[in-house]
């Protein structure tokens, strides 16, 4: 009797997928985690080491830049290494990195424990999407990575709730030996469950377009880095430097993928009109996200005059919810497909951030509760949906291709996100202050910062506008098995 082939091994009753599902979500929880594990320990850090505050925030930057450098090339490495091989090894590296860090006697030695974790987190992401995607058919999908939108949101969300106890009554350092046991225990169990999903094709590596990677993408996220360490903005020459050479590197990058018989990131998964707009979506939401998560706080711990623990307090319930609506989200993606999320979250989007962009210096604590909680929630149900049907269009040979695409975006984005947003912000506020007859008032100077926040969300709000116009052309994407360039 002839054996039964099985596409995806979530239809084989064979194969136990439970196992190697919580493998990776475990994983992926404490990588992502430890991204926002330190933030609250900066300045912890600062007094432990006697550094100044430039040279502590290189251990959010070099985490971000390490990450651009090392996303771009998961795509290559997830043909050339089993499933299995790749995730051990990511693993291995991350746990190294906490440890380092952990038992760091300089500062210098704690940054090459963080670069290290950046190493491990940068490359955990595209093996753990690629995986899914080849696990589970395209109609059970929207659950799963719905899944990973909980870690995704949840871990980053508890993560400064967390450090902070940690902080205080253990020390800094258990940030990273609390880490290590779950570590540990993900290498254990991977190598026990973890099988290879994936095809090892070992295509050729182009070294120059690795080169041209690294430079594009490790300056234009370093270059966008440090515009808010420098007093002059986007006005410094270095900045504008390492921005252009970013600029040029990717380009010169993008422009060798095409003529590549095996592209390092193939770039022709943006000739699939649902991934092109998937990309689209996921830019605005993480735009609209990096807009709340860094001006929010500044917001309420600047004219409503609340603690950076209040602050804390108040994102909280959003981030939670949009961890514990993924999931769900996710259910009705694969039931009902994208439109019936993505129309009508979009439109609450934009209301929210118009919204948003009327705060004043007496709006009550309870509506910028409310205001987050409406603003995750419509993040849940557009991002990982969006992200979800996009990469279902794709063929299997460009899954790895089309995960490194999306993870490389993320930290890209977030860099240059943050710095615009902030910029913007601090042009609004000294043009308020040119103008004011009493630009050293404590009142003066907080109207300055709402007017900033003000232009900042109403930017977020024409943003959104984009969003709602995407969203009435999306479709539930099928999958196109060996399509050529002529069709797509």
């Amino acid at each position: 009797m002839e054996q039964k082939q099985y596409e995806y091994l979530a239809d084989n009753p064979n194969v136990k997928v439970l196992p190697i599902m919580l493998t990776l979500i475990i994983g992926a929880f404490f990588a992502i985690l430890n991204e926002t594990l330190l933030n609250i320990a900066l300045i912890t850090l600062m007094d432990e080491f006697s550094i100044t505050l430039p040279s502590v925030q290189w251990m959010a930057t070099g985490f971000m830049l390490v990450m651009a450098v090392v996303i771009p090339i998961s795509a290559l490495l997830l043909q050339w290494f089993t499933t299995r091989q790749l995730f051990i090894g990511t693993m291995t590296v991350f746990t190294i990195g906490t440890i380092i860090a952990a038992s760091a006697p300089s500062f210098a030695v704690l940054l090459t424990g963080r670069l290290f974790q950046a190493v491990g987190t940068g490359l955990l992401m595209p093996i753990i999407f690629n995986v899914f995607l080849l696990i589970y058919p395209p109609e059970r999908r929207g659950k799963i990575m719905g899944l990973i939108g909980l870690v995704i949101m949840f871990a980053p969300a508890i993560g400064p709730t967390l450090s902070g106890v940690i902080v205080h009554y253990l020390g800094w350092r258990y940030l990273f030996i609390l880490v290590i046991p779950f570590s540990l225990f993900s290498i254990a169990f991977s190598y026990k469950y973890l099988v290879n999903v994936s095809e090892v094709t070992k295509p050729k590596i182009d070294y120059v377009s690795l080169v041209f990677s690294t430079i594009g993408f490790g300056s234009l996220v370093y270059g966008f880095s440090s515009v808010g360490e420098s007093a002059n903005g986007f006005a410094n020459p270095m900045v504008l430097l390492f921005i252009g050479t970013g600029v040029i590197g990717i380009v010169l990058f993008a422009t060798r993928q095409f003529k590549l018989k095996e592209p390092v990131m193939d770039l022709r998964v943006f000739r699939y009109p649902m991934f092109t707009h998937a990309v689209l979506m996921f830019l605005i939401i993480i735009m609209a996200m990096f807009a709340s998560e860094i001006i929010l706080p500044i917001y309420m711990q600047g004219p409503l005059a609340l603690t950076a623990a209040t602050a804390g307090l108040i994102l909280l319930p959003g981030s939670i919810l949009n961890g514990i609506m993924s999931p769900f989200m996710g259910h009705l993606f694969d039931k009902f497909g994208p439109r019936v999320l993505m129309i009508p979250s979009s439109i609450v989007l934009s209301a929210t951030m118009f919204m948003m962009s009327r705060l004043t210096i007496d709006t009550p604590i309870w509506m910028v509760v409310v205001s987050y909680i409406l603003l995750m929630l419509t993040i849940s149900a557009i991002m990982m949906p969006a992200e979800t049907n996009g990469l279902n269009q794709l063929p299997k040979r460009l899954y790895p291709h089309g995960t490194a695409v999306m993870s490389t975006l993320q930290p890209v984005a977030g860099a240059i996100g943050v710095s615009i947003f902030i910029s913007i912000m601090n042009a609004r506020q000294l043009h308020f202050l040119e103008k004011s007859t009493t630009p050293t008032e404590s009142a003066t100077v907080n109207l300055a910062l709402v007017a900033g926040v003000e232009l900042v969300y109403f930017i977020a709000f024409a943003m959104s506008i984009v969003a709602v116009i995407l969203s009435f052309s999306v479709y539930r994407a099928k999958p196109t098995e060996d399509v050529t360039e002529s069709q797509v």
